[in-house]
């Protein structure tokens, strides 16, 4: 059998037989092989010669590549190249995940300086979907896979009778691509969906009226993307004019019913492929002239309308073949209703945030699904991520001017990571990269965001956002809430003191607890004095946590505020400390808060230890002068 070695010069042909290593012979010719490998060296379409992998029949265990597993020593994560059809910016930032792990990718792309070029492994110039080029760039690659569902289904199919692997598997890609024939295969599978039905002509499209009423959303079969081949038609008066914006019948026309949708959701789905499913937190996508503008993570959504979403995602991919990356897009109805749009079988700009904001981003993720490797983490590492889509402003130069300025912004942005996907050529609404901002909350992140797209600079670029909120029902409280903050201070935790009473400003205490979260509050210290109401009636209105302390009064000496807050009933829990020792409020607030911030968890330690070698100090001091010069010094 022959094996293919690269030196650093002249590839050499090294000659062993099949019984000195157990090789499982491989179905194409000696002459065959020699061929492929001469096509290959010679090729014009490959920048330089790199090492191949042969086309041999592929196995049909899960690590289906042209060479067995067991054919090559493995000395990295995986040695099989994957081929991707696109080299756009979805196939850069596969590019980029990979080299973290030195997989090596190739790209199929028409552009020679595609954004992918640079930092693949190797780039074939040629048409996706043209089925010669193809079939040519599938014999260089140990499995194939697609950044862009717009190539040619039947080629793949073809391949894979061929005993080429694809992921995913073309029957997928063939249901994806026609939106359709993706309707009803997801209808047939139970998934829920705005109603739709084919339009051959216009009487069609009248009796769709008649059914679905107006407005009625019009749309292409094929070719359609980032709001292309979509026309709305608010009358039947309309419809004509609708039909010839998306090119006639002639292209493949259907309709669907308009959904009143409150919110679009996208959930990023990750199958193995030995069938293990793994998804992403539910984002919202907003969206700008039917284009991906900004992508929230996580969705702003109860958590019972996260789980139906993610439910409606994971039987969507189940219910197609293959492996990789799925981004499922879906709609937030006014009832609570959760209605599938559409699903891309590869990764999507509704999961770039992940890159930041994730322990495994999805373009890893989809490196992982296809080669057969274990599924990453999707969880987030991150409270909250907001990625922001840099659209082309303007033609040519001026576009890139106005990009760069706001890419200027961005770097002084806490928080904010900018990609540019190194486009030659600037358009009105093109993507050209994206921003993503990450940080301890929602609200945080959005007024980054806010921050980053004005034109000037604002003083809130810097501002240091209050971690906790100390607040009471009165001033008199404040001699015994400033402990609080002074602890707070000496551990560098920025904090707020506010005055805000339950009895005599409950509208000012009910929009604070409400609004806590997203101003980035993450702890809450509520005074409480006589009837102690602050602590208990906040943490009925926020999910934050909240530490009362028990403020002692004229009355009762503070007994009463301590009872109160320890009987608070079930379902609303309020931690305490003693009377009057805001410093422990302080205290276990930081310690909280070090739960998930090493730095804080350091200077606890060291604060216990400072606290230790006081008490030891003065225990030595009283030891050597005596009680009487301890107490006159």
């Amino acid at each position: 059998m022959l094996l293919l070695q690269q030196t650093t010069l002249v590839p050499k042909l090294l000659l062993f037989s099949k019984s000195d290593f157990g090789f499982k012979p491989c179905s194409v010719s000696l002459s065959t092989r020699l061929s492929l490998m001469d096509k290959h060296t010679k090729s014009s379409s490959l920048k330089q010669f790199q090492s191949p992998v042969l086309a041999c029949q592929a196995s049909t265990d899960t690590h289906d590549t042209s060479f067995r597993k067991d054919d090559l020593p493995v000395h990295g994560v995986s040695e099989v190249i994957v081929g991707v059809l696109g080299g756009g910016q979805l196939g850069r930032m596969l590019c980029q995940a990979a080299s973290e792990m030195a997989i090596k990718v190739m790209v199929l792309d028409p552009l020679t300086n595609c954004p992918a070029s640079a930092i693949a492994y190797d780039h074939m110039v040629g048409s996706f979907d043209d089925s010669a080029t193809v079939q040519e760039f599938a014999k260089r690659c140990g499995v194939l896979t697609v950044e862009i569902e717009h190539v040619d289904a039947a080629t793949m199919e073809k391949l894979e009778q061929q005993g080429v692997d694809c992921q995913p598997k073309a029957s997928t890609i063939r249901i994806i691509q026609d939106k359709y024939l993706q309707k009803v295969h997801f209808s047939r599978h139970g998934i829920p969906l705005p109603d739709f039905m084919q339009i051959d002509d216009l009487e069609g499209a009248k009796r769709a009226g008649d059914l679905f009423g107006y407005p009625l959303m019009l749309k292409s079969k094929r070719l359609a993307y980032d709001g292309r081949g979509n026309a709305v038609a608010k009358s039947e008066d309309e419809l004509s004019s609708a039909v010839n914006a998306l090119g006639g019948f002639d292209r493949g026309l259907y309709v669907e019913k308009w959904t009143s949708f409150v919110k679009e959701l996208a959930v990023i789905v990750a199958r193995g492929r030995d069938n293990s499913i793994s998804c992403y937190p539910v984002v919202e996508t907003i969206h700008k002239e039917n284009i991906c503008h900004v992508v929230k993570a996580p969705a702003d959504i109860p958590w019972k309308i996260r789980k139906l979403a993610t439910d409606v995602a994971h039987k969507a991919v189940s219910s197609l073949e293959g492996a990789g990356v799925f981004a499922v897009e879906l709609f937030l109805t006014k009832d609570g209703q959760i209605l599938l749009n559409e699903v891309a079988p590869r990764p999507h700009n509704s999961g770039h945030h992940t890159i930041e904001s994730c322990y495994t981003s999805q373009f890893e993720q989809h490196l992982r699904a296809v080669l057969g490797l274990p599924l990453g983490d999707p969880a987030m590492k991150t409270p909250a991520a907001i990625m922001y889509n840099i659209l082309g402003e303007d033609e040519g130069e001026p576009g890139f001017h106005l990009a760069h300025q706001l890419i200027g912004r961005a770097l002084n942005i806490q928080g904010a990571s900018v990609h540019w996907y190194d486009k030659p050529e600037m358009r009105k609404q093109r993507k050209m990269g994206h921003i993503t901002i990450a940080g301890p909350s929602m609200g945080i992140v959005e007024a980054q965001l806010k921050s980053m797209l004005k034109e000037e600079g604002s003083e809130s670029q810097t501002a240091v956002k209050p971690r906790v909120g100390i607040i009471m029902g009165s001033d008199s409280d404040l001699p015994i809430m400033k402990d609080a903050a002074r602890i707070l201070t000496v551990f560098g935790v920025p904090h707020e003191v506010r005055i805000v009473s339950a009895h005599r400003t409950p509208e000012m205490m009910f929009s604070y607890a409400l609004s806590a979260q997203d101003q980035g509050i993450q702890i809450i210290i509520a005074g409480a004095g006589g009837a102690a109401h602050l602590p208990g009636m906040v943490a009925s209105l926020t999910p934050l946590p909240v530490i009362g302390v028990p403020v002692r009064a004229s009355a009762l000496d503070g007994m009463d505020s301590l009872l109160s807050i320890v009987q608070m009933p079930r379902g609303v829990p309020v931690a305490t400390v003693a009377i009057n020792n805001a410093t422990n409020a302080g205290l276990l607030a930081v310690r909280m808060l070090g739960v998930g911030d090493t730095d804080l968890l350091a200077r606890m330690s060291q604060y216990q230890e400072d606290t230790r070698d006081d008490v030891l100090k003065k225990a030595e001091k009283l030891q050597t002068d005596g009680w009487e010069t301890y107490l006159n010094p």
